[in-house]
């Protein structure tokens, strides 16, 4: 980080003082109306003269001197008393003057970048530990309760096989989080149309080249059992129809252009005729289409009934990540607390935001013509980007660079021992790059750092697997840090507000925490009341909803309840 040195060498700024009015009442008013070098105007010295005769003029300067320390009636007992004024007059100048550089030295030598950079190593002040550090308070998370659980008892309302409009079938594209809102989606779709749902198969996607099945990765039993009251599911395309491969490739079979965030009325208006006169269709693409505020609200609770009840993993990926969070918890000997930081700054997480980070000029160069190769519509020239990427900090929408991580731990309290778990990809600029935050937090482990080879070697073979257990590691953990965007930490977020808002899930303002790391006169104090104010109401707390809100991230209703 550019702005994270150590500033206390700048000079401090003269402040000049104020000018006096004349006060006529005053006993040394005369001496007032003096100017430069000693000389009076004319008027001021026929009334100087006078009052050199004036008997009560003398008396009164007389009994001011007696008021006064030695010192001072030494000095105003001067043959001149306007020259001894303006003596006074510098030293007290000279006084204030030193007051203020005093003040101004002792903020820039308590400026916050922050911190003092050592080499690699960067050196925070430590801060106080609140009493909330490791949870919300109890009383703000006693107000609701999670209600989008499968009724008890409850009466199926589902028609016979043979009187559903038909069946649809899906690719939940993109990675593991991606997949689960498409799976998600894809039940409350066919509840809508009241059409069959086929298992969605997880489409192999570009960028993590992996050949997971639904099987692989989620309890298919339990998935087809919790939904059974709600909508009809199939594990396979039904025998009798003998043309499965149109449902990967035929046009006749599938339904497209659906926009995104479509409402409810659009898939009874427009695709269940077409189900209905096909028998099975596919649809595709299927990512995030289906609104949020254009829904009935049970359409909603049953998204979050899927997505909180019905999606299980694995009995063996559930209970690796057990290990995992065990191991957290007994790093030290002793049970304590642990940290998990979803820290987004891959290679591709940092050429698509199109920001500017630091780095040598080599560095920036070359991420340029990776941003020119793999996006070059929107790199063009690359001349207006350095304007772009300015915006776009100021508006937080860049990932926080490790070492601004660490920054904002350290100011909302967290201290050099806590115990963090790190689920990310290859950080971008490696060792380097993790260095400010590996230093102040060296408490900071990985999955392959907490397992062992052979524990992990059996989840390799499928990525999904190993994002799965990142995802229950942080799910689990008694505080939750997101440094970006994506539906990973959306999912993490709101699956810990379902489940009672207690757990704290921080989400920086990055736009805030960018002017403050741009600050060069902010002192440490400043930034650590900025930074504890501003995340009061950004730990996971219920929020009321609002139009087109992300129901993903915030549960609230219509899937939790007054308690």
């Amino acid at each position: 980080m550019a702005e994270l040195r150590h500033s206390a060498s700048m000079g401090a700024r003269a402040v000049s003082s104020p000018a006096h009015r004349d006060d006529p009442t005053h006993p040394f008013a005369a001496t007032l109306d003096a100017g430069d070098g000693g000389a009076a105007p004319a008027r001021s010295s026929s009334r100087g003269r006078d009052r050199d005769k004036d008997p009560h003029h003398h008396r009164a300067f007389a009994s001011a001197l007696l008021h006064l320390t030695p010192p001072l009636r030494s000095l105003l007992s001067l043959e001149d008393p306007r020259l001894a004024y303006r003596i006074l007059a510098v030293i007290a100048f000279l006084l204030l003057a030193g007051i203020l550089s005093l003040s101004s030295l002792w903020s820039r030598l308590n400026a916050p970048y922050l911190c003092h950079k050592d080499g690699i190593v960067l050196r925070c002040p430590r801060v106080k530990e609140p009493p909330s550090l490791w949870e919300n308070p109890y009383s703000s998370t006693t107000s609701w309760k999670p209600c989008a659980e499968r009724r008890e008892n409850g009466i199926s309302d589902l028609p016979p096989e043979n009187e559903t409009s038909g069946y649809i079938f899906i690719h939940a594209e993109g990675g593991l989080n991606q997949q689960r809102i498409a799976i998600c989606n894809a039940v409350a779709v066919a509840k809508i149309m009241n059409a069959t749902l086929i298992l969605p198969v997880l489409k192999q996607d570009q960028i993590w080249k992996d050949q997971t099945k639904f099987e692989d990765i989620f309890d298919v039993d339990h998935f087809i059992e919790y939904l059974k009251d709600d909508v009809r599911i199939v594990r396979d395309i039904p025998d009798w129809f003998t043309e499965k491969a149109e449902l990967f490739t035929s046009i006749r079979r599938t339904v497209k252009n659906i926009p995104k965030y479509a409402p409810a009325q659009f898939y009874i208006d427009n695709v269940l005729p077409r189900i209905k006169e096909k028998k099975i269709m596919a649809l595709k693409p299927f990512v995030d289409r289906l609104g949020y505020d254009n829904v009935p609200p049970q359409i909603n609770r049953l998204r979050c009934r899927v997505n909180y009840h019905a999606l299980k993993f694995l009995p063996e990926i559930e209970g690796m990540a057990d290990k995992l969070a065990a191991r957290m918890r007994n790093r030290t000997g002793s049970l304590n607390p642990y940290m998990a930081l979803h820290l987004r700054f891959e290679k591709g997480m940092v050429g698509l935001s199109f920001c500017d980070f630091v780095g040598t000029r080599e560095e920036k160069a070359m991420m340029a013509t990776y941003r020119q190769k793999e996006w070059p519509r929107r790199y063009k020239n690359g001349s207006h980007l350095w304007q772009l990427a300015l915006q776009k900090r100021k508006e937080g929408r860049c990932p926080l660079e490790p070492g601004e991580v660490a920054v904002i731990l350290r100011a909302m309290g967290y201290p050099k021992e806590t115990q963090i778990y790190v689920a990310s990809g290859q950080v971008y600029g490696g060792k380097n790059r993790m260095a400010p935050l590996r230093n102040m937090f060296p408490n900071l482990v990985t999955k392959e750092e907490l397992a062992s080879k052979e524990e992990l070697d059996h989840f390799r073979k499928h990525v999904t697997s190993l994002a799965a257990l990142d995802f229950l590691v942080c799910l689990k953990s008694d505080v939750f840090v997101m440094t970006h965007g994506g539906n990973f930490a959306k999912l993490i977020i709101g699956a810990r507000r379902y489940m009672g808002h207690r757990l704290k899930s921080i989400k920086p303002d990055k736009g805030l925490m960018s002017k403050s790391f741009g600050d060069p006169f902010m002192g440490w104090a400043a930034f650590v009341e900025d930074v504890v104010i501003t995340h009061q109401t950004r730990t996971g707390l219920p929020e009321e909803t609002f139009p087109n809100y992300d129901i993903w991230e915030n549960p609230l209703t219509p899937c939790m309840c007054k308690a």
